[in-house]
């Protein structure tokens, strides 16, 4: 079972992946910005990926910002990145080197997809 972390702002979004993710018998930790996602970063045991909106409400790339703390934190951690705005090369210029993007929205079947070749890599 793998654990990933969820950094979504959105809460319908946010409940929706996680309850899809456990569908697939993965383990789950929830945060709503950077901070909370920091928090488990930093206490957490295990972590094997990180899905993460690029655009929190708080702060304008957040996930980019989790993301490559997270990566300096946990070194090996994969990450998924999700957005609904249009990815253009600049927003991909923001992303950790090595990771995955998912454009919002998405299907159930895209996700599966998606975290399956997340873990998988």
């Amino acid at each position: 079972m793998a654990m990933v972390l969820v950094v979504e702002d959105d809460v319908f979004i946010r409940e929706m992946a996680e309850s899809m993710i456990l569908d697939w018998g993965h383990g789950i930790l929830s945060a709503c910005d950077v901070s909370e996602a920091l928090v488990h970063l930093r206490s957490a045991g295990h972590i094997d990926a990180l899905f993460t909106d690029v655009y929190l409400k708080t702060e304008i790339h957040g996930g980019c910002d989790v993301a490559r703390q997270a990566i300096l934190m946990r070194p090996g951690l994969r990450v998924l990145y999700t957005t609904g705005n249009r990815a253009t090369d600049a927003l991909h210029g923001l992303f950790a080197a090595g990771t995955h993007f998912l454009p919002k929205p998405y299907t159930e079947d895209q996700l599966r997809v998606s975290v399956g070749k997340l873990l998988a890599a």
